[in-house]
């Protein structure tokens, strides 16, 4: 049967939509702020930006817009934010969430994560690549994961927050947080794709009941354009030409990226695909009216390429990190 739930219920009973836009910054202000208003047209609800990203203000202005044209109300949008990796102290949590109500200009975050589990000496609220005389990042190795989680607890108790979670965090970490937790985890935000598919790591987080957002769900083809901050890039092929894939969509007459969103979906995660087209806009959240018959799911699972998939890598330094999650 079709799955047409749009939805994913949170280990708190929260409905977060399955499929979203991605804002990791990239293009204009006026570039992104058209894609944001161009998906709120189309049907998007779940927006995913960060402090990191850069794009919280963007983000704001135009959901602000669309509340005050009528066309939805703030309870509509599920809004995802993250604590920066240079703000991964507790006495910085307040602080950097405070931030991101403002850039947003909302009173809420529907959900808050934190970003990575590796840290970066705090020097400065957008200084997010402190470095030294050698020009290598200068990390904070004190960093205590679950200090940090008792501060993003405090934040629910406040009611700037409905549910929170984590990223890039490694089954070891997402343990270490479900085991001392009083509020749990609703989340794990981590890189998926048919060449990285981490069913390992889905299947433990959601038997711990925490559920999973692929970023880079079409394999992160954007980021051989982008070197600068995310560290020495493999080679990364761009899925979208994947002729398995190819072959797939003409099946059913769907294009390459909503089989491999669709996928996803399949694999049990929700997604936000980056894209600033309005045609692909559409087409990205369109993938509710059809699924795979198991022969396209084999060819499908058969795409994996484990490790050697993973397109999203750091700073090399940043391995140095006792919390460094790859």
């Amino acid at each position: 049967m079709v799955t047409t739930e749009k939805f994913i219920t949170l280990n708190n009973g929260e409905k977060m939509p399955k499929c979203g836009l991605g804002l990791w910054k990239g293009g204009d202000s006026s570039d992104i702020e058209a894609a944001i208003d161009n998906a709120l047209e189309a049907g998007y609800r779940l927006f995913d930006t960060a402090f990191f990203y850069q794009t919280e203000n963007i983000l704001g202005k135009s959901v602000n817009k669309w509340i005050g044209a009528g066309k939805g109300k703030r309870e509509d949008l599920f809004i995802i934010t993250k604590l920066p990796w240079n703000g991964m102290e507790p006495k910085l949590v307040e602080h950097f969430l405070n931030l991101s109500l403002k850039e947003l200009n909302l009173t809420y975050i529907d959900l808050y994560l934190i970003h990575w589990p590796s840290a970066v000496k705090y020097t400065g609220d957008r200084n997010f690549f402190p470095v030294d005389s050698n020009q290598d990042i200068i990390l904070d190795k004190t960093t205590d994961l679950e200090a940090i989680w008792k501060a993003m607890e405090d934040q629910v108790d406040a009611k700037r927050v409905k549910s929170i979670g984590v990223s890039n965090f490694t089954t070891s970490q997402i343990e270490r947080i479900v085991k001392m937790a009083r509020i749990q985890p609703t989340n794990n935000q981590v890189e998926v794709h048919a060449y990285f598919q981490q069913k390992e790591l889905i299947k433990f987080c959601t038997d711990r009941g925490v559920s999973i957002t692929a970023y880079s769900p079409l394999g992160g083809p954007w980021r051989k354009t982008f070197p600068g901050s995310t560290g020495d890039l493999p080679n990364c092929v761009n899925l979208l030409d994947d002729p398995v894939v190819k072959e797939i969509g003409e099946k059913y007459k769907k294009t390459s990226g909503q089989i491999l969103l669709r996928y996803l979906l399949e694999l049990g995660v929700a997604v936000v695909p980056k894209s600033s087209q309005a045609e692909r806009l559409k087409q990205n959240i369109d993938i509710f009216d059809f699924e795979f018959d198991s022969d396209d799911l084999k060819k499908l699972e058969a795409l994996e390429n484990k490790e050697s998939g993973r397109s999203n890598l750091v700073p090399k330094n940043m391995k140095g990190h006792p919390e460094a999650p790859f």
